[in-house]
């Protein structure tokens, strides 16, 4: 069994603000910790389950947040950016089942640090017509290459989200928002050995997964803050405009995702604003 895992940051144990989760904050160096020590109860939940190998992409803002040298040895990382395929950079149809640990909701819902992809510059996404932000992009790819998404960590909100998706996907909520920078949190061993016990669980109970048909159309929109961005991005063969701040594209998965990553490296070179996800 292969195992791919796709860290963020803000769903980690224990964070709540923007000083836990980007460098230079207060606590960033803390929330590293903390987010290495949520992917390791990952990665022994995968051994456990009889993972022959665990692949881990980081995939929070800078893509380097993960203290290598305190990651469970047994897991290769995929580390800095940009990355052609960002916060699924590495996965394809060889992986047996990805794992989501410290996800957050998408933009307009009331979770802890609640955004999609480019906090303030990304007002909606539109997947299919379906309301969706970085968990529905995620399972929608990873489904289509034929790869079950089986586990997701984050905060209660989150934990929703990808239910709603997938009603198949083990959830651990390792918090419970009470606003936007605000949780009661689950403590930290606590959060841990579950993330441990029910990745293992999830993986062996996990079922094989067909991969869509690669002529499958999908309909993806994106209303940006800005509208400079759209004036950008309909320079790429495809992709044209329903308004001024939204742009429109149709094709298969997983190529949209990979030129959804087009769209964020447009619009961190167009914006006064520096991409996180």
């Amino acid at each position: 069994m292969k195992v791919y895992i796709s860290a963020d940051m803000e769903g980690i144990t224990g964070l709540v603000d923007a000083e836990d989760v980007q460098p230079g904050g207060r606590d960033y160096e803390r929330g590293r910790l903390m987010m290495t020590e949520d992917v390791n109860a990952a990665i022994r939940g995968a051994y456990a389950a009889g993972a022959e190998s665990v692949l881990v992409n980081d995939a929070h803002g800078p893509m380097r947040n993960i203290l290598p040298d305190a990651l469970d040895h047994r897991a290769l990382l995929i580390k800095g950016r940009p990355k052609p395929m960002g916060m699924i950079e590495g996965l394809t149809r060889e992986y047996d089942a990805a794992l989501c640990v410290g996800f957050h909701a998408r933009a307009g819902v009331l979770g802890v640090l609640s955004h999609s992809f480019m906090g303030h510059e990304i007002e909606d996404i539109w997947l299919d017509d379906r309301l969706t932000g970085e968990i529905g992009l995620f399972q929608a790819t990873a489904t289509a290459l034929g790869v079950p998404v089986a586990l997701l960590t984050g905060d209660d909100a989150a934990c929703d989200e990808a239910v709603a998706w997938d009603p198949f996907i083990a959830t651990v909520p390792v918090k419970h928002a009470k606003d936007r920078f605000a949780a009661q949190l689950v403590p930290g061993f606590e959060a841990r050995a579950a993330i441990e016990s029910t990745t293992e669980d999830a993986l062996a109970a996990v079922a094989p997964l067909a991969a869509a048909d690669p002529a499958e159309d999908h309909h993806l929109a994106v209303r940006w803050q800005s509208a400079s961005v759209p004036a950008h991005l309909i320079a790429i063969p495809g992709v044209t405009k329903r308004d001024d701040r939204t742009v429109e594209l149709t094709g298969p998965m997983p190529t949209l995702y990979r030129i959804f990553n087009l769209y964020l490296r447009v619009a961190a070179a167009v914006t006064t604003n520096p991409p996180y996800c």
